[in-house]
């Protein structure tokens, strides 16, 4: 039967279990929102930055496994999505993004809101093209969507308004290949002997554990258990690794627990399962290593590798687990577990707070908030210090989601994707743990969750500052300087918005007050007011930092900030 280009996109879709689509509307996309308008099991999310939509849908993805998608009209409509993309693409979720174009005609002309979104988004997806022609509908709707599933990433589909109303006689019913499918991926046997070889003629095995262990638990418990090795993991990783993990040391990187980067440093083989941390100096250099991929352009790129193995985690896994020798020695794993418990101890005496303190420590918020979080609670994180805290101080189950721009490091995701997170799951505790800067990046998206009716909850780390950016200064021997928020009360804006606002300065009434944040039955927001001057410490410190820190503590007392010392003493050593 004869469809419209517009009708075969989203009939596509919903064969493609897509049920919503988040974006702003505009004229170019007259055609699309109004075949979604009329269909049954698709709905258009109304989110007030484009950005915000791609974001949503990325959380979507991520929660999902599924395909989520995003749209933006013509010209600066569509150049609004492109940081969420960048985000998405580089989390390796699966998102279409609908990307209308100017009349076709005017193409080339340099018309009113003329953009070439085919150039713009090539960077930051697997598949991007022009739909010029309807009867390229069919097939170029269907490559897209095959190629976000297929390859873990963003697709892009650039339409120009004209051309989604065309008429396409005798379109066929959707058809997609690749949805419900599984592949298995699994290195040669050869190459299982020779990394069992690798890792039976070591004495001291350390496992780097990321988010390619999804679907690996049993399999990498198993692995740490007969190798006697301890698991560090990476910040995507976190979710997957940590649960009922009795030989997780932690974090490293920048974000991580000194435990984890001891582990690391003292092995003499090392064996990376589906990570791709990106941190070299966080990485031993010099020890036999073997690393599990199901892209081979990642094996080898952060640090030298021996052996490359090919494969899913779980399935490559499977193949190794016979091959490996039982170590009787655990020592190393003795020794790293029990720096581990150290370093815990060490984190959690840092979250305390003190009634009738003028501010409190962020650490103390993040750990009532685990304390006090559901047990399948989902959770965003802006990136800079709510990200430190949420890597330290969150505990995963097995239940709970964590959900950031880990790789992009984008400002403002926090929001949008639990806004993402929320309409997906609607059952679920959804929690944002926003930076100040970030949330006021992106603002709006207030008056989306008001709109939308979703009980979101949004925690509000106001240090009246960019503090993480003020961390980096402070380390590279710099004074602070454009990092200063001036913020309102946030509590007070949400309740303007339409939401419920709490504002919590005190220590001593925070417990009460994010119990009743929490039991709330609609959207709310809680402001609460940090230390600025916290500091959230590395693992390890080189000497570059501790010159660079020494040169900003001289400045700061020559130009007259001496208190800034003061204040970052008081903070960080006088507890």
């Amino acid at each position: 039967m004869a469809k419209t280009v517009s009708e075969i996109i989203v009939d596509t879709l919903i064969a493609a279990g897509v049920t919503r689509v988040y974006g702003v509307v505009g004229d170019s996309l007259n055609g699309i929102t109004d075949v979604i308008r009329a269909r049954e099991g698709i709905e258009w999310v109304h989110v007030r930055n484009e950005e915000a939509g791609a974001f949503a849908a990325g959380a979507e993805a991520h929660l999902t496994g599924t395909l989520a998608v995003c749209a933006g009209s013509c010209g600066p409509g569509n150049t609004h999505l492109i940081n969420g993309l960048y985000d998405c693409h580089r989390s390796r979720v699966p998102v279409l993004a609908i990307a209308a174009q100017i009349p076709s005609p005017e193409i080339g002309t340099g018309y009113f809101q003329e953009t070439h979104p085919e150039t713009t988004f090539k960077e930051c997806s697997h598949y991007c093209e022009l739909l010029s022609q309807p009867t390229q509908a069919v097939r170029m709707t269907e490559a897209a969507i095959q190629h976000a599933l297929g390859q873990r990433g963003v697709a892009v589909l650039v339409i120009p308004g004209d051309v989604s109303h065309e008429k396409v006689p005798d379109a066929p019913a959707p058809r997609l290949p690749v949805l419900g499918r599984r592949a298995v991926l699994r290195p040669a046997d050869e190459d299982l002997r020779e990394a069992a070889a690798l890792l039976n003629a070591a004495t001291k095995v350390t496992i780097m554990a990321g988010a390619g262990c999804a679907e690996a638990h049993a399999e990498l418990l198993q692995a740490a258990e007969t190798l006697g090795a301890p698991v560090v993991h990476a910040l995507r990783g976190k979710e997957y690794v940590e649960p009922n993990n009795p030989y997780d040391v932690g974090l490293s990187g920048l974000l991580g627990f000194h435990s984890g980067y001891e582990a690391l440093m003292s092995c003499d083989a090392l064996l990376m399962l589906g990570t791709d941390f990106p941190y070299t100096q966080f990485l031993p250099q010099d020890v036999r290593t073997v690393q599990v991929d199901v892209r081979p352009e990642h094996i080898g790129r952060r640090t030298r590798v021996e052996v490359g193995l090919v494969g899913d985690v779980a399935d490559t896994l499977r193949g190794l687990l016979p091959l490996l020798e039982a170590k009787t020695d655990r020592r190393h794993l003795e020794t790293a577990l029990s720096n581990y418990r150290d370093s815990r101890q060490s984190l959690d005496e840092l979250a305390t707070g003190t009634p009738g303190d003028t501010s409190l420590h962020p650490q103390y918020l993040t750990r009532l908030l685990d304390e006090q979080a559901a047990p399948d609670a989902i959770f965003t994180c802006d990136v800079g210090t709510p990200t430190v805290w949420a890597a330290r101080y969150l505990r995963m189950n097995g239940q709970r989601r964590l959900i950031g721009s880990f790789n992009h490091g984008s400002m403002a995701n926090a929001l949008s994707q639990a806004i993402g997170a929320q309409l997906t799951r609607p059952g679920q505790q959804v929690i944002a743990l926003c930076g100040d800067g970030g949330l006021a990046m992106l603002l709006g998206e207030l008056l989306t969750v008001r709109q939308l009716k979703i009980p979101v909850k949004i925690v509000v780390y106001n240090n009246a500052s960019l503090a993480f950016v003020e961390l980096e200064m402070k380390a590279a021997g710099y004074l602070s300087y454009g990092t200063e928020l001036d913020n309102p009360n946030f509590a007070a804006l949400a309740e303007a918005a339409g939401l419920h606002g709490i504002r919590v300065t005190d220590p001593g009434q925070l417990p009460s007050a994010l119990a009743g944040f929490l039991s709330h039955p609609g959207p709310a927001l809680l402001d609460v007011a940090v230390k600025r001057t916290e500091l959230s410490m590395p693992p390890t410190i080189e000497a570059a930092q501790v010159k660079g820190f020494s040169v900003y503590a001289l400045k700061a007392i020559m130009s007259g900030r001496g208190d800034e010392l003061l204040e970052l003493a008081k903070t960080n050593l006088l507890r």
